[in-house]
């Protein structure tokens, strides 16, 4: 898949969310989308998907069999878990048995008739990446996945996010956790200021250390803060 000179605002007098964005994204790679919070990274990923249409540029030879997983999955449906699962199957003409078998890897089977409204976070975020998952999609897309997961869960979706890969599927990950940070191969796109740059696997990017003291109970508000906003941090134990 290709984008060429791709860019992007919502209204035709509000300003650029990027512009000019040239790449390519090859079969079996896995790609990270870092940047702070507004800057653009979901509105990326949505183009990339096919549900918004650039303001100018192409994207070129986007597979047919696409999965995408929001940040937020949408519980404000009339649905039980195994209705909605049920109508994605069929419209994207996959057995039933597709649904059954990702609601037992993703560890959510005791919730097929739960409704939508109820679920949790967590529980929510289970159902998007299943219904992103269950046609094997040939380009993933899949926008802060890790957000709200069990240990469990968000121990195995590295594997997993690997598995598709090996396949031959193109995968995109939003992740401001940086549980995908460690994966061998993984090139990096960086949205801010109205430009995506790019990082090649294994490159050499340009960051500082910078030790910061905060008082403890702070901590984990400040942690969260940084991550969301796409820097990297390390707790040092004292």
């Amino acid at each position: 898949m290709r984008l060429e000179r791709v860019a992007f605002r919502y209204r035709r007098r509000d300003p650029w969310v990027f512009r000019d964005v040239t790449l390519s994204l090859p079969e079996g790679s896995v790609t990270e989308v870092t940047g702070r919070n507004g800057a653009g990274k979901s509105t990326l990923l949505r183009v990339m998907a096919g549900l918004r249409r650039p303001r100018a540029g192409a994207v070129k030879d986007r597979p047919a069999r696409v999965g995408y997983a929001p940040e937020r999955f949408p519980v404000d449906q009339p649905f039980s878990v195994r209705a909605y699962l049920g109508h994605m199957a069929a419209m994207r003409r996959v057995p039933q048995a597709a649904r059954d078998g990702w609601a037992e890897r993703l560890g959510f089977e005791h919730l097929l008739d739960v409704r939508l409204s109820e679920l949790s976070k967590g529980s929510a975020q289970k159902i998007g990446l299943a219904q992103a998952l269950m046609a094997d999609p040939e380009l993933l897309i899949l926008d802060e996945p890790f957000a709200g997961l069990d240990t469990a869960t968000r121990d195995a979706l590295p594997d997993l996010i690997s598995e598709f890969a090996a396949r031959g599927s193109t995968v995109i990950v939003s992740d401001h956790q940086r549980c995908i940070e460690a994966m061998p191969g993984v090139d990096r796109l960086h949205v801010a200021d109205g430009s995506v740059t790019r990082s090649a696997a294994g490159g050499v990017e340009a960051w500082t250390v910078l030790e910061v003291e905060v008082p403890g109970d702070e901590a984990e508000t400040v942690e969260t803060k940084l991550r969301a906003d796409g820097y990297r941090v390390r707790r040092r134990e004292e």
